[in-house]
């Protein structure tokens, strides 16, 4: 590995750094909100679930950063040109969100990472250099995610609200629901992740072992032996919690929910507030190491990466490593703006608004769209507000948030073109 590729590594390191600050504290934030977990709880979920997300389910999204931005052909007689905007990439990107991570504003990295390429390539060579039909595809994405995580926040929390917490007794109807809960929050898994994972296993199963299966039995069997397990947890935590209130009114102190039924929920938040870091690690880790993976492929090669590259597992696993120490350090600020300044939060409207959020994001992560997950977490939140009271949203945060979300495309684009026109002059 050159020095000059061990600066890079350092700078995505950077990025993935202050993308933990920022973007995981979006993901984890609803779940310290509701007290569903503490913020030490947290930061070990996201520590494990985020790295697996990125090693395990994040080429999709990188190879669109690294590849379907800027239009590589253009830069195939000067990929040392596209060396130093990718490097402006990681600057641009680690500065802005250093900023927004002290206001305890949720930005979106993938809002400053498209704009920083942009930003480049337009100074590098022209509006031709932009790949304007990916950037118009990401931008759709960005626009539908909050429309899309809303409507099924709003849409589960209802029926939730209606069938148990409105009812005159909720431990009962809940344990009717225990195994659709169990169903709902494993479906989202077991769809859109499990038949990427248990592939090498399948094949293994067939080429090896020579069972006649097809190929979507095995993420099918593991996803509803996870169900099957889950209600069966469920219902045994529940039982306990009746005798627990039938013995004594005073709340479990081991527990800072009061409420038996929140107290459930907070086991099935606990889940959620997994698979939403599993989606954040999946689908934002490309904002970090896309412009590392085709410098890496430029040094290896001596040519741009025109299509889709292989993404190399060390710069995966630096990624989710400086993901999980900037959450660690400097994420509690934005948390606190996610979990506890739009709305007030309970367990169950936060395991509403982070399956939401979990299903729009892997879905993107599937399709390989550099989404937002704060896009997708705001927008469930909100939707659950709408669902309670709109007088319970509060709408001065979400100005400031929005306001943050515009602002970020351009001024990383301007503050990407500035730092590239000083940079071509000294390396170029």
């Amino acid at each position: 590995m050159s020095i000059t590729l061990i600066t890079v590594a350092l700078l995505a390191f950077y990025v993935a750094w202050n993308l933990g600050a920022n973007d995981v504290a979006n993901a984890m934030g609803t779940s310290v909100g509701s007290k569903a977990v503490t913020l030490t709880q947290a930061l070990i979920i996201a520590g494990v679930l985020e790295f697996a997300g990125a090693v395990l389910f994040g080429q999709e999204v990188t190879q669109t950063l690294a590849t379907k931005i800027a239009n590589p052909a253009l830069f195939a007689a000067t990929p040392q040109t596209l060396i130093i905007g990718m490097v402006t990439v990681l600057l641009t990107s680690g500065v802005w969100l250093s900023i927004a991570t002290s206001q305890g504003l949720p930005v979106s990295s993938s809002h400053a990472v498209v704009g920083a390429i942009a930003g480049f390539s337009w100074v590098a060579l022209g509006f031709s250099a932009i790949n304007w039909s990916s950037i118009g595809l990401i931008t759709i994405g960005w626009i539908l995610t909050p429309l899309i995580s809303g409507t099924i926040a709003a849409l589960f929390y209802s029926q939730i609200k209606r069938w148990i917490l409105e009812q005159p007794n909720q431990l009962a109807q809940l344990q009717e629901w225990i195994p659709w809960l169990s169903v709902a929050l494993m479906a989202v898994f077991g769809v859109i992740v499990l038949p990427s994972l248990t592939q090498p296993l399948t094949h293994f199963l067939i080429d090896q072992v020579g069972l006649n299966i097809p190929a979507y039995d095995v993420p099918l069997f593991t996803g509803a032996t996870a169900a099957v397990s889950l209600t069966f947890y469920s219902w045994k935590d529940l039982e306990n919690k009746v005798k627990f209130s039938s013995q004594s009114p005073v709340p479990n102190l081991q527990y800072p929910i009061p409420n038996p039924t929140e107290r459930l929920f907070g086991r099935f938040q606990l889940l959620s507030a997994c698979f939403v870091a599993f989606a954040h690690g999946s689908n934002d880790i490309g904002n970090a190491i896309a412009p590392v993976a085709a410098i890496a492929y430029i040094n290896r090669t001596g040519s741009v990466p025109t299509d889709g590259i292989n993404i190399p597992i060390w710069i995966l696993i630096l990624g989710g490593v400086g993901i999980v120490s900037g959450l660690a350090i400097w994420g509690k600020k934005v948390i606190a703006t996610i979990g506890e300044n739009i709305i007030a939060l309970q367990p169950s409207s936060g395991f509403c608004a982070e399956l939401a959020t979990a299903t729009t994001i892997l879905i993107a992560s599937r399709l390989g769209l550099p989404v937002s997950t704060s896009h997708a977490l705001v927008g469930g939140v909100v939707g659950i507000g709408l669902v309670q009271s709109i007088k319970s949203i509060q709408f001065q945060t979400l100005k400031s948030i929005a306001a943050a979300w515009l602002i970020t495309v351009p001024a990383s684009a301007v503050l990407s073109a500035a730092i590239f026109s000083i940079a071509q002059i000294f390396f170029l």
